[in-house]
């Protein structure tokens, strides 16, 4: 019995049966907040030049550097929000108003140059019609729909308190990763050195020009959209063109989001009897703002990360489809990872002096 508790299988084996049972302890103590790391470790990311140009304005001092840089990204976002809030106030109101009228009092005919569309002309007509036959029936529809979205409010309200706390997580460990980032950046080398040897270099830098090309490809070109978006709503004569900007910025974060906003807001527009009008923010939506959603952003992401340009475009739908919306980072950056493992192995291959 002696020498099997003095051999070396058992040695090892008690090490990392207790190491294992560590980490799992440790994995299910953190598993509700991996999604505030992930989001705190992305921001910082982001702002690490400006916060390395503030700690040398500030001497070096890394608590006092974090602190501000912290404290700044607080206030925007407060006030980013209050901006919102104030700017769309009156907006969300005129919508209403649009909204109620047309279910209250729909028109009588669809426009002509929509009634001699094949097919759509002819059931938008018969809706309509429904609609005019059976006011009652509109009012019990409107009052279903109504109750849907006061559930979904209430649930919404409901969801603002726990993403209050999560945004306070969010900036509480941002502080910590701005005042230890470079400390536990260069554990991690030495960590990654250990276990990936000569490698680690290029796995690391991998890892970080995907997530810069990530981060530019993802947020700008989604507020690109809005922006974009935001003008041909305005030049469209669509109402609160701000408000609907903002929600295509918003969507324009996922793949194919921005057409959820712009193709229904078109279709309303040529349904009110702006036929034209509505053609041309159709058109707009489909060669403009589509084209940074589908050419541009995967063109970036795959430019900026050295990744092939399918690469990219699997790894934003499929980090989507498998993480939820910080897969849209996560994607490219895991896909970006196995492909330079791939091309380090192959680079290990020798060559056959005789292929056969």
């Amino acid at each position: 019995m002696t020498d099997f508790l003095s051999s070396p299988p058992f040695k090892y084996a008690v090490p990392v049966a207790l190491l294992g049972c560590l980490f799992w302890l440790g994995f299910a103590v953190l598993r509700n907040f991996f999604l505030i790391i992930i989001w705190a470790l992305i921001i910082a990311y982001i702002m690490w030049p400006a916060y390395r140009w503030l700690k040398a304005q500030l001497h070096n001092r890394a608590t006092l550097s974090a602190a501000v840089m912290t404290g700044f990204i607080s206030a925007l976002i407060v006030l980013t929000v209050f901006w919102l809030v104030n700017l769309l106030q009156g907006e969300v109101e005129s919508v209403y108003r649009s909204l109620l009228t047309i279910f209250t009092h729909p028109p009588k005919n669809i426009p002509d140059n929509i009634s001699q569309i094949p097919w759509l002309g002819n059931y938008l007509q018969q809706y309509l019609d429904q609609l005019n036959a059976d006011e009652a029936g509109v009012r019990g529809q409107l009052l279903d729909w109504a109750k849907q979205w006061l559930g979904e409010l209430i649930r919404f309200l409901r969801g603002i308190g726990r993403n209050i706390i999560n945004v306070g997580f969010v900036l509480v460990t941002l502080f910590f990763c701005f005042r230890d980032g470079q400390q536990a950046g260069l554990q991690l080398r030495r960590g990654f050195g250990y276990f990936l040897g000569q490698y680690q270099a290029i796995y690391l830098q991998a890892a970080g020009n995907t997530t810069r090309a990530v981060v530019y490809g993802l947020v700008l070109a989604a507020l690109g959209q809005g922006l974009i978006a935001g003008i041909g709503y305005s030049v469209a004569g669509a109402n609160a063109p701000v408000l609907l900007g903002a929600m295509t910025a918003l969507l324009a974060m996922m793949p194919m989001g921005a057409v959820l906003v712009w193709l229904p807001v078109s279709i309303a527009i040529m349904l009110l009897g702006e036929f034209w009008h509505g053609i041309g923010l159709l058109l707009w939506g489909i060669f403009a703002i589509s084209t940074i959603d589908n050419v541009i952003r995967p063109l970036v992401i795959s430019g900026a990360g050295d990744i092939p340009f399918l690469v990219g475009v699997f790894g934003v739908f499929g980090g989507l489809s498998a993480f939820g919306v910080v897969g849209l980072f996560l994607g490219p950056i895991i896909l970006s990872l196995v492909l330079s493992v791939w091309q380090v192995w192959i680079s290990q291959l020798t060559t056959p002096e005789n292929p056969p």
